[in-house]
Parts: C-alpha cells; structure tokens; sequence
C-alpha cells in the first residue's frame, strides 16, 4: 500500500476501518476528483501555513469544493498574518511533500505543535477522505474514526466556521 507504514499500523491498532483507494498521483484537488468518483464520503482539502514569525504551524481541513483564500482564513483563525509552509516546514512538521498534505501526517508531529483547524461542515460528514501522507492514494475513514485519531495525535484542533 502506498502512504506511511506507520500510519497503517496506528490505524490498525486503533481499530480503524479503512477504505483504500490506490491511484497515480494526485497533487490538487482537481486532479485527484477524477479517482473519488463513486466513492461515498467527503474529500477534504487541507491546507498548511505557518505564521509571520515562523513558530507557530496550522493544518486547516475543509471540504475540497470550498474556495478559500489565505485573507479570508486569517481573518477566520485570529492568528496574525499566514502565509503557505515551505516544503521544508511541511517535510519537517508532517512528513509529506507538496501535494499530499494530510491530517494523517500529525503522526510525524512528534512534538504536538501543529494546530489543527476543521471546517464545520465536516461535522455532518459520516465519512472523510483523505491522502495517506502520499497523494498516491486516498483513505476514507469515518468522522468518528478520524476524531478519534485527532485524539491519539494529541495536537490541539477547533471545529470552525469556515466561509
């Protein structure tokens, strides 16, 4: 299977059910829509910022079909000015390349510093899609499942309103 083997392991000592979706590589939501087709669950779009210091790091998760700009989610978060992680804060705090940002990268986060924000329309959702820290595939879990491995994480996160 493509993604983290350590993420499958976690998974599977939770108890996770997991439904696996190989597929090329996909990087941006619209590439990766054509490999969801026929699968039940909402795919998420997860963005990854640092603050204007460089010390504070926020994974923001909303569905794939939100446009959201970087003032918009400023504005939303009360966290200063944002701006898009370099490849190297995005290796170094979740483990993932550009292009295969996912809340499963939180295994990687030894230290519990990234803060997690989801959109709350997520919360109506019975199952989420997500990367497996390689956009060479899609996993779906259950929300309750994924709460349940934000809780395991151990990294803050806020359900808010996005618009």
């Amino acid at each position: 299977m493509n993604g983290s083997p350590e993420l499958y392991e976690l998974l599977d000592t939770l108890g996770v059910k997991y439904e696996y979706i190989e597929h090329p590589a996909a990087p941006t939501i619209e590439i990766a829509k054509q490999y969801w087709a026929g699968h039940e669950a909402q795919h998420c779009k997860n963005l990854f910022f640092r603050n204007h210091k460089g010390n504070k790091h926020y994974l923001v998760i909303l569905n794939c079909d939100m446009q959201m700009d970087i003032h918009s989610i400023e504005k939303q978060l009360h966290q200063g000015k944002l701006s898009f992680a370099s490849e190297e804060r995005l290796m170094r705090n979740l483990g993932v390349r550009p292009g295969s940002v996912t809340p499963f990268g939180l295994i990687n986060d030894a230290d519990h510093s990234v803060i997690v924000f989801i959109d709350n329309t997520l919360q109506k959702a019975d199952k989420l899609s997500f990367h497996p820290c390689e956009n060479t595939a899609s996993l779906i879990v259950s929300r309750q499942d994924f709460i349940r491995f934000l809780d395991i994480c151990g990294n803050k996160y806020e359900w808010i309103e996005l618009y």
